[in-house]
C-alpha cells in the first residue's frame, strides 16, 4: 500500500514512500547507573498511525525516542522495527533501520557551523547518491514547507530557537521516511506557528503514511492531532492506545495532567510528598483553585483533517479499523466517545460537511474494511501499568459500529471494568502509585 508518487504538496511536490512500519516496544527498562528512568514499557507504535507521548517533565520521554532509534540501550526488553530488534543487531543493521527515520530533537540538533541549507541537505549527502542540483530541489522544497524560505544561509546562532525547531523538522523530512520522530515540535514556536507544524505533520502522514510519535506537553496537539496516545508517570508507562481511552480516563494522574491543574498526583518534583498532598487536599475543599482548565475531556473534539486536495489519509481507516476490533473491551466512557465520533461522522456526511478522509473511513467500515485484510489481522493493544478494560461480552464494534448509534444508559450501565494485567508482569496491575520514592528522573 503506497501514497501516489509525485503527489502536489503545498504547491510543490513530495515523492511518496511506502507505508510506514509497525514499531513494536516489549518489556523496555533503562536506567543511568542506579538512577532508573522507566521499566516495563510495552506498546506498539501501529504502522502509518499518527501518535503521541504524553507525561511531566523529566519523565523520560527523550530517553524513549533515544531508544527507539539506538542512540541509548536499554537494560532489558526489546524494540522491534521492520522485523530487526534494534537491541540485539550489529552496528550495520542499526545504521541500515536509522535509514528509516526521520528525527525532530528537542533542541534542533543543528550542526551549529554549517548553514540552515546545509543542515538540511546533510540527511540526503549522507545517504543517497543524488546529484547536488536535486539536492537543492529537495532541501529548498523543505525550507518553503517549514516557513523559513530566505533564511536558508543563516547559521543556526544566527536565528531563533523556534526557527531552529523548525530547520530540525526540515532535516527530518528530507529523505521522506517511514517513522517520523517529534520531541516536543511546538517547543519555542508561537501557538498560530504550533498550528501549521501541526497541520503539517497531517498532511505528511496522509502523503507518504509514515508511522509518527509526537513527545508533546502541548495539550491541544495531544486531543486533535493523533491516533493514539500513551502518557509516561513515575517510571512507568500509564497507559497506551486510541486517544479516546486516555481522553476520557478517569486516572487522577491523567485528569490532572489533562487539565493543567496543581491539585493531584504530579508535583514539582513530577512525585508528591504525604505532608504536600495534604495541604493540597484541604485548600481544594476549602474552594481554593488549582488553576487548571474546566474543559470536558469526556467530549471527544475532532481530529485535525488533511488540507484540501491532499490525499486520503489511510491511517484514519486503518485506526477505525483497530478500534472497532477492540471497542467492546475498553472502558465504557471511551466506548461512549467513540461511539459518539462515528455518529458525528455519519452526520457530516448527510449535512455534506465530511472530509474526504472522513468519508473514505465510513464507507471502508460499512464494507467490513475488507480492502484493508478486514478483521482478520491481530488486534490491536491497550497496553499500560494502569489500563481498565470492559469485560468483552457486548457484541464485537464491528457488527455494530457501522450504524454509529450511541449506547443507551441502561447498556453502559451494565458494563464492568477491571484491572488488566499488561505483557511481562506476573501479577494484575493496580493503579500507579503516587507516593514519593527514592531514585530521579530523567527528560
Amino acid at each position: 500500500m503506497c501514497a501516489i508518487p509525485g503527489r502536489l504538496f503545498w504547491g510543490f511536490r513530495l515523492e511518496g514512500t511506502a507505508v510506514g512500519v509497525e514499531v513494536s516496544v516489549s518489556g523496555l527498562t533503562k536506567s543511568f547507573g542506579s538512577q532508573n528512568i522507566w521499566r516495563d514499557v510495552s506498546l506498539t507504535l501501529p504502522a502509518g498511525e499518527v501518535n503521541s507521548l504524553l507525561g511531566p517533565s523529566g519523565t523520560g520521554k527523550s530517553v524513549f525516542l533515544k531508544t527507539l532509534i539506538g542512540l541509548l540501550h536499554p537494560e532489558q526488553g526489546s524494540v522491534i522495527i521492520d522485523g530487526t530488534d534494534i537491541t540485539q543487531c550489529s552496528a550495520r543493521e542499526l545504521y541500515e533501520i536509522r535509514k528509516l527515520f526521520g528525527v525532530l530533537f528537542q533542541d534542533g540538533a543543528l550542526f551549529g557551523s554549517m548553514s540552515l541549507y546545509d543542515n538540511i541537505a546533510f540527511p540526503l549527502r549522507e545517504h543517497t547518491k543524488k546529484k547536488e542540483s536535486e539536492i537543492r530541489r529537495i532541501v529548498m522544497e523543505k525550507v518553503e514547507m517549514v516557513g523559513l524560505l530566505g533564511a536558508e544561509d543563516k547559521l543556526p546562532g544566527e536565528i531563533s530557537g523556534g526557527m531552529r525547531k523548525r530547520a530540525g523538522l526540515a532535516r527530518a523530512l528530507v529523505l521522506d521516511p517511514q517513522i517520523i520522530l517529534c520531541d516536543e515540535p511546538d517547543s519555542g514556536l508561537d501557538p498560530v506557528r504550533t498550528a501549521y507544524i501541526s497541520q503539517l505533520l497531517i498532511d505528511i502522514n496522509a502523503n507518504i503514511d509514515a508511522t509518527i510519535l509526537i513527545v508533546t506537553h502541548n495539550i491541544n496537539i495531544a486531543r486533535t492531532i493523533p491516533d493514539n496516545i500513551g502518557m509516561l508517570f513515575r517510571k512507568e508507562l500509564v497507559m497506551f492506545g486510541p486517544r479516546e481511552v486516555l481522553l476520557t480516563s478517569e486516572q487522577p494522574v491523567v485528569k490532572q495532567f489533562l487539565a493543567g491543574d496543581r491539585f493531584g498526583p504530579i508535583g514539582m518534583s513530577e512525585e508528591k510528598d504525604e505532608a504536600v498532598a495534604k495541604a493540597e487536599a484541604e485548600m481544594q475543599a476549602a474552594g481554593i483553585s488549582g488553576g487548571g482548565t474546566k474543559d470536558d475531556f469526556s467530549e471527544i473534539i475532532a481530529q485535525v483533517q488533511p488540507n484540501p486536495g491532499m490525499p486520503v489519509r489511510k491511517a484514519a481507516i486503518r485506526h477505525r479499523r483497530n478500534v472497532e476490533q477492540i471497542l467492546h473491551t475498553l472502558p465504557t466512557s471511551a466506548q461512549v466517545a467513540i461511539r459518539n465520533n462515528f455518529a458525528q461522522d455519519e452526520r457530516d456526511i448527510a449535512e455534506g460537511n465530511a472530509s474526504d478522509t472522513t468519508i473514505a473511513a465510513v464507507e471502508a467500515a460499512r464494507n467490513g474494511f475488507a480492502e484493508y485484510g478486514g478483521f482478520d489481522g491481530a488486534p490491536m493493544t491497550v497496553t499500560g501499568n494502569s489500563v481498565e478494560t470492559t469485560v468483552p461480552h457486548q457484541v464485537p464494534a464491528h457488527a455494530a459500529a457501522t450504524a454509529a448509534v450511541t449506547p443507551s444508559a441502561e447498556r453502559a450501565a451494565e458494563q464492568s471494568t477491571e484491572w488488566v494485567t499488561p505483557a511481562g508482569n506476573d501479577s494484575p496491575t493496580q493503579p500507579i502509585s503516587t507516593t514519593k520514592d527514592s531514585g530521579g528522573t530523567q527528560g
